[in-house]
């Protein structure tokens, strides 16, 4: 019996022998002697049951716990295994008390199998009570129990072991008897003192399985001991930009030094020391990332306390930003790219807005259109409305083309060169768009050395005419062509007069 609580079987027995007890002041028949022997061989049955569910709880403490934990399960083994050996310490000595018992009642009677002079009263006072054995055998037992609890320390609180040596109540009218004399004095026949030694170990072995099952249950304990105090400040976010509500979380949080705790982020466990775990990542694509995780620490009894981690950081692209304020530029006609950015905002949240001009893209690429000469002003918005900046651009025509023939815009080619050509070209140079313009209509001057100069006009576009193709056909060493009144539009539709081409065949 453990714990103080026993079982409706236990209470039986214990009533049962009481009341054979106070039978033995009438009789010592031998059915009473035999429903003695009956109460031992149950408490025997019933420490050897305790006996193997204890060796149950050993071996499957070390196949389990030994290994996922060797340095604490260790340590609790070993007090474990303290206990067992203060229980042993009280159990042989009480078998030795009955081998001396036995042999001085005659040894086992095979016909009964019980100790041959079990109806004797005189054994039991003689060795227990006039050999002072009775005495030392409570000593052991209030020894024994005290030795158990201090094993448990603190936690011995609400335990009441069955295992004692206590004197019996005073009954009245009857002088007071101590527990020696109640149990193994005057009037007790032999087999009554066996059966309270049988006991005793039943006793001293349920206390030994209670306090080994309270020992090796700490392995499955919390470990966090909140022993570190810091005070931290949590934001939801990592930026902040002018104009925000900057917000944070203040309290006080407790971790235990001693104890790291199992943490794991996307699946990995990361280093703990003193118990506070790094994460530590290398950052990769701009914009805002979230983190999560788990933080696990053991509970008192069942699984692991599971909590959920989670964070957010932003990543910006490093960068140096170098603006020259009078070249912001937009052309008409063409598509002017636009790159956006902020630090610490998703490009998924940026949006530009420029009045006067027509704007597309996302995600910080765009493109903008432009109609008229002058200026407009981009303004750039995050979440809410939130205006993150405004930049002026100039809005200008596209420059002029050079016009050209046979690859030139004036100076000296080969005849042969003049002749071979038939269109009349306007292009852009050293200009960054794609821009292109159409000739779209010119005047040929043909002079020849010593000739009246021939002159031919075209309106549909930058090709020579057959006329003109005829006249280049007679071009010689010598021969001077001009083009002029060269008119080109291009992307913004606005017309556009040119300089005129002056070559000299040679």
């Amino acid at each position: 019996m453990a714990g103080g609580k026993e079982t409706p079987r236990q209470r039986m027995i214990g009533i049962l022998y009481l009341v054979l007890l106070g039978l033995i002041a009438l009789s010592v028949p031998d059915n009473l002697l035999d429903a003695f022997k009956n109460i031992t061989n149950s408490l025997d049955q019933s420490r050897t049951n305790v006996t193997t569910s204890l060796q149950s709880t050993y071996s499957a403490f070390e196949a389990t716990k030994l290994k996922e934990q060797p340095e604490k399960a260790q340590i609790l083994l070993g007090k474990a295994r303290e206990a067992s050996k203060i229980a042993d310490e009280l159990n042989g000595y009480v078998e030795n008390l009955k081998k001396i018992l036995i042999e001085k009642g005659g040894g086992i009677n095979e016909a009964t199998n019980d100790v041959d002079g079990r109806e004797s009263v005189d054994i039991s006072p003689e060795i227990m009570i006039n050999d002072k054995k009775a005495d030392a055998l409570k000593e052991q037992i209030e020894s024994t129990k005290g030795k158990l609890l201090a094993l448990l320390g603190k936690d011995s609180s609400g335990v009441n072991f069955s295992l004692n040596a206590n004197d019996p109540p005073k009954v009245k009218g009857y002088p007071r008897k101590t527990w020696q004399q109640a149990y193994f004095g005057d009037g007790i026949p032999l087999g009554a003192a066996l059966t309270t030694l049988a006991k005793v170990q039943a006793d001293n072995k349920n206390a030994e399985n209670e306090v080994v099952k309270k020992i090796l249950g700490k392995v499955d304990q919390a470990q966090v001991t909140l022993n570190q105090f810091r005070a931290v400040a949590v934001a939801p976010s990592s930026y902040v930009l002018a104009g925000q509500q900057y917000k944070a979380e203040i309290y006080l949080t407790a971790y235990d030094k001693k104890s790291d705790p199992i943490i794991t982020v996307g699946g990995t466990t990361i280093p703990t020391a003193d118990g506070v775990g790094t994460y530590t990542t290398t950052a990769s694509g701009e914009g805002l990332h979230t983190w999560t995780g788990s933080l696990s620490v053991k509970q008192v009894e069942g699984p692991p306390k599971v909590y959920p981690i989670s964070a957010t950081y932003m990543v910006a692209k490093p960068s140096a930003v170098v603006s020259p304020d009078k070249m912001n530029v937009l052309y008409i006609g063409v598509s002017n790219p636009l790159s956006v950015s902020a630090p610490g905002v998703p490009t998924s949240s940026i949006n530009i807005s420029i009045p006067g001009a027509s704007v597309s893209g996302s995600g910080g690429h765009y493109t903008a259109r432009v109609s008229s000469v002058g200026e407009v002003k981009a303004t750039v918005t995050g979440e809410k409305g939130m205006v993150l900046g405004t930049s002026v651009f100039r809005v200008k025509r596209i420059p002029d083309p050079k016009p050209q023939f046979a690859g030139k815009s004036g100076g000296n080619t080969s005849a042969a060169n003049l002749r071979a050509q038939d269109r009349v070209f306007a292009k852009l140079e050293n200009f960054d768009f794609d821009a292109k313009f159409n000739v779209t209509r010119f005047t040929l001057l043909v002079v020849k050395p010593r000739q009246d100069a021939i002159i031919y006009s075209s309106s549909g576009g930058g090709e020579l005419t057959s006329a003109m193709r005829s006249a280049m056909s007679t071009v010689t060493p010598g021969t001077t062509v001009v083009f002029k009144d060269i008119v080109a539009v291009g992307p913004d539709g606005t017309p556009r007069g040119l300089d005129p081409i002056v070559i000299s065949a040679n």
